[in-house]
């Protein structure tokens, strides 16, 4: 069975993410196509990248690393939960993708968002920018959420009936190239 981590990708307090990453992990309890679990950078506590060795060695030497990479490298394949700030992705997310590079390698990814008016469209295509660079596949369905239309009150998850759906085409995406991209690895 593969296995599908749905990534916080930010660790700000007060974040929108653990409650959009809990949303999104509802919806994959729902199916039988994989084992989906949620991963918390701010878990990790990850510094700002400090490794000696570029990451494409693998010869990681810090004990935060080596447990961010275990944790990585156990998936088939990935959802980001990506906040939009500045018209980016979070520092946080950068950085932690940046600690690694094999553990990420020939797996596949899908993009949840959220953000302004954008849903958070510019930093899922930023980050589709920087998955490519690490050899990522990431899928063509996208959600975006908007802090306008699916939050009441610019905090309170309650996104259009529409979404759950696009959430699920996201995962049969991902699901798809998770297990094609296995021979890879």
């Amino acid at each position: 069975m593969l296995k599908i981590a749905i990534i916080i990708g930010s660790t700000r307090p007060g974040r929108r993410g653990e409650t959009v990453a809990q949303w999104v992990h509802d919806i994959a309890q729902k199916r039988s196509d994989a084992v989906y679990e949620i991963v918390d950078l701010a878990d990790f506590n990850l510094p700002l990248y400090d490794e000696p060795k570029p990451p494409i060695l693998g010869q990681y030497t810090k004990p935060h690393t080596l447990a961010w990479s275990e944790a990585i490298n156990s998936y088939d394949g990935y959802v980001f939960v990506t906040p939009e700030y500045n018209h980016a992705i979070s520092g946080a997310l950068k950085n932690g993708i940046d600690f690694l590079f094999n553990e990420w390698k020939d797996k596949a990814a899908g993009i949840v968002s959220y953000g302004g008016g954008t849903g958070g469209a510019r930093a899922a295509e930023i980050l589709r920018l920087i998955l490519g660079g690490l050899h990522v596949a990431d899928v063509s369905a996208q959600v975006s959420l908007s802090l306008f239309t699916d939050f009441e009150n610019h905090s309170i998850l309650k996104p259009a009936p529409r979404q759950e759906a696009a959430v699920n085409t996201l995962f049969d995406q991902v699901i798809a190239w998770s297990g094609a991209l296995k021979a890879l690895r």
